[in-house]
């Protein structure tokens, strides 16, 4: 089994105890990831989505895309070492690095550097929220997915913070899918 680099991710959390599977937590800083295996990334969304100014409710502003280059780590990762990222749909990063935002419906080239984009919801995965995601890739074999608006039993606007970021094991088990579809390190 192919080991995959698991970015970003929340400590203890759907990533951890699985074999072949290397995760990177807050404590390892992904942003220092080395190689050589392919990623599967989720940087964090927060300065980046609808609400990255801090929120209706917040009193000193925040700055958008301040990540501390998280991103644009995950990205070269992507880039370099093959292997997909994951962000919320309309995330302002894909913008600011240059990316082409995807069209529902299936894949679109993303970039000029050989990467690819689409939207999926993860309410096909199990997630009560139909959760818009836009996924890159790089230097992978692009599946199939189920395309269009998921079930959903749930507005995610009322679930609780660590269920709207919980990353369903289904979604997971995909990402792991095409991280280990790479053929040989993108850069």
């Amino acid at each position: 089994m192919l080991t995959v680099a698991a970015l970003y991710v929340a400590t203890g959390g759907c990533y951890f105890n699985l074999p072949g599977v290397d995760p990177w937590d807050e404590a390892r800083d992904a942003r220092l990831y080395p190689g050589p295996h392919p990623v599967v990334a989720h940087p964090p969304c927060q300065r980046w989505g609808r609400y990255w100014f801090g929120g209706p409710r917040v009193r000193e502003r925040k700055q958008l895309g301040d990540d501390g280059g998280c991103f644009t780590a995950a990205l070269a990762s992507v880039r370099r070492w093959s292997g997909v990222l994951e962000h919320p749909a309309a995330s302002h990063a894909w913008r600011a690095h240059g990316l082409t935002p995807p069209r529902p419906g299936g894949w679109c080239v993303a970039d000029d550097v050989g990467g690819w984009a689409c939207q999926v919801e993860q309410g096909h995965f199990g997630h009560r929220a139909r959760k818009a995601t836009w996924l890159y890739a790089c230097g992978v074999e692009l599946p199939s997915l189920p395309w269009g608006a998921s079930q959903f039993t749930a507005p995610v606007e009322r679930m609780a913070h660590r269920e709207r970021l919980a990353t369903p094991p289904a979604f997971r088990d995909m990402l792991l899918s095409i991280a280990r579809s790479a053929q040989e390190p993108h850069g």
